[in-house]
C-alpha cells in the first residue's frame, strides 16, 4: 500500500527546492526592478498534480527557502508578505487539478491546455497580488518622483506577473504536449 500523502509532501519539497534552483541559477529577464522567470513551474506542476493544499505547501517551502538563502528584506512584515504569504498562493492553481486530470485521462488535451493556462494565471495573479500589496506599502521609496506608489507597484508587479505567467505557460504547455502523464497522479 502506497502512502500517497507522504509521496505528495516529498514531491512538494523536492519541487520547491527545484523552483529555488531555477530561480537562482537560470537567468531571468531583468529590466529595472522587474524580474521575469519561469521558476514557478515546479510549484504549478505540484499544484496541478496533487491539488491546491500540496501546491500551497510547495510554495511555502520555496518561499521559506528564498527567505533564508536569497532575501530582499526592507521590513519584517514585508518579508512575511512576500515570502511566507505570496509564494504559497501560487498553489491556488491546484483548484483546477480535478478538471485537468479528468480531461487528460479522457484524452482531451486541448481542453486540458486551456484549463492549465487558466490555472497558471490564477496562481500567478494570486502570488503577485501580495507582491503588489507589499510594493506600495514598503517599496514605495523606489517609485519615480511624482509617481503614485499604488500605480508604481501595480505597473511593475503587473508586468512581472504577466511576463512570468507567459513564460510559465509556455514551459508547461510544452511539457504537457510532451508528457501529459506527468500531471496525472497514479
Amino acid at each position: 500500500m502506497r502512502n500517497t500523502r507522504l509521496q505528495a509532501m516529498i514531491e512538494a519539497s523536492i519541487f520547491a527546492a527545484f523552483a529555488l534552483v531555477l530561480d537562482i541559477f537560470v537567468p531571468a529577464i531583468k529590466i529595472a526592478t522587474i524580474s521575469i522567470s519561469f521558476a514557478m513551474v515546479p510549484v504549478f506542476i505540484i499544484a496541478l498534480r496533487w491539488g491546491y493544499k500540496t501546491g500551497l505547501l510547495s510554495g511555502l517551502i520555496w518561499g521559506l527557502l528564498q527567505l533564508v538563502l536569497d532575501p530582499e528584506i526592507i521590513h519584517p512584515l514585508q518579508a512575511i508578505i512576500e515570502f511566507v504569504i505570496a509564494f504559497p498562493f501560487i498553489g491556488f492553481a491546484g483548484i483546477f487539478k480535478d478538471s485537468v486530470q479528468s480531461h487528460l485521462k479522457n484524452d482531451k488535451k486541448g481542453i486540458a491546455i486551456v484549463i492549465i493556462v487558466c490555472a497558471i494565471f490564477v496562481g500567478s495573479l494570486a502570488r503577485y497580488f501580495w507582491h503588489f500589496l507589499a510594493g506600495f506599502i514598503y517599496w514605495d521609496i523606489y517609485a519615480p518622483e511624482g509617481m503614485n506608489a499604488v500605480w508604481y507597484s501595480f505597473t511593475f508587479n503587473g508586468i512581472a506577473m504577466l511576463g512570468s505567467f507567459i513564460s510559465c505557460a509556455v514551459v508547461l504547455l510544452l511539457l504537457i504536449l510532451a508528457s501529459p502523464r506527468f500531471f496525472v497522479q497514479k
